[in-house]
């Protein structure tokens, strides 16, 4: 993956996208209003004063002396996407690789954090990939002005009205999820958000 951006349209009912840049195509991803601000305080660096969640995982991993490799969106099933997250732990000299399943919205979260390597299957870019000029963005660096580049290529947010891709529920990238995730709510209560027709308990990771 070369880049990743984050948007949030001018519309209150509209859904945060992520956008991620793979072989000359962007691979739109729905995310959840707080995963979206996780995200875009990595992109920004910004500090907080009490860790994130996300910067709580980062920590604790450290402290056991693991790492995280890299992060893997390896399945699309449903309009669903799926990630894993690829770690190493170092016991006595001997190495132990541990694989986590996980929504692709947190280890992006993740990745923007330690700067590792994200991976996306050419199956999922085969399915939800889509022309840079069909979504109206250009592309990642385009919409974020240039930056620097990472581990994770370049990083950055894609400004207003980043969501208003003309992207429907007919799309591969905007399925409705597990009704029953209640991981949807993120870090804090999303009750004051109003996501319009869809679902309040509908998986974001679309």
């Amino acid at each position: 993956m070369e880049g990743v951006g984050v948007g949030v349209g001018d519309d209150e009912k509209g859904h945060p996208v992520v956008l991620l840049s793979v072989r000359d195509e962007l691979v739109p991803i729905f995310v959840s209003p707080d995963q979206a601000q996780s995200m875009q305080h990595a992109l920004d660096g910004t500090p907080f004063e009490r860790p994130l969640t996300h910067d709580l995982l980062v920590d604790m991993v450290a402290e056991f002396g693991a790492a995280i490799d890299r992060i893997r969106i390896d399945d699309l099933a449903d309009g669903t996407f799926y990630a894993k997250i690829d770690t190493e732990q170092y016991d006595g000299g001997e190495r132990t690789d541990m694989v986590f399943d996980a929504r692709p919205s947190d280890g992006i979260a993740l990745a923007l954090r330690v700067d590792c390597p994200i991976i996306v299957s050419d199956e999922v870019i085969d399915v939800a990939g889509r022309d840079p000029d069909e979504l109206g963005v250009g592309d990642v660096g385009d919409a974020r002005g240039g930056g620097p580049g990472t581990g994770t290529g370049g990083r950055g947010d894609l400004g207003e009205g980043g969501s208003d891709l003309g992207l429907g529920e007919d799309d591969p990238g905007f399925g409705v999820g597990e009704e029953d995730d209640p991981a949807f709510l993120g870090e804090e209560d999303d009750s004051e958000f109003d996501f319009g027709e869809e679902d309040d308990e509908d998986d974001p990771d679309r």
